[in-house]
């Protein structure tokens, strides 16, 4: 599995968007302040902002039975989805099984670590 980026989920999309890109000056590799997803790439690495709200609906949470630690997550890239989901699934708890995300060009899965922490493991599809 290679970390591709950290994903930062917000509750305020557009606010946060315009800080990283012109507060703190990270260059949008991705997105802009309407699209709800953005990149930003900096110093060889990639944070990624995510309103919260949907990446809660895209794991199946409750958006009133929040996960203490569902502000971060992290993202990594592997070659297959379905293999590492077989792979670990005797051994992590998935939150969802692999689903393709067609608008987004992915294929997901998502666990936690024994703190509770979001992982998402993806792949490139189309």
């Amino acid at each position: 599995m290679e970390l591709t980026h950290t994903r930062l989920l917000v509750d305020n999309y557009k606010e946060c968007f315009l800080f990283y890109r012109d507060v703190l000056g990270f260059e949008v590799s991705w997105g802009d302040e309407e699209t709800l997803y953005a990149e930003f790439k900096f110093s060889g690495c990639s944070l990624g902002l995510f309103e919260r709200k949907q990446m809660l609906e895209t794991i199946g949470a409750q958006v009133s039975h929040i996960h203490k630690s569902d502000r971060i997550a992290l993202i990594f890239k592997v070659d297959n989805v379905e293999e590492k989901y077989k792979e670990l699934k005797e051994k992590v708890e998935f939150i969802t099984k692999p689903t393709a995300q067609e608008r987004w060009g992915i294929k997901v899965a998502h666990f936690r670590d024994p703190d509770g922490s979001l992982i998402e493991i993806y792949e490139s599809i189309g």
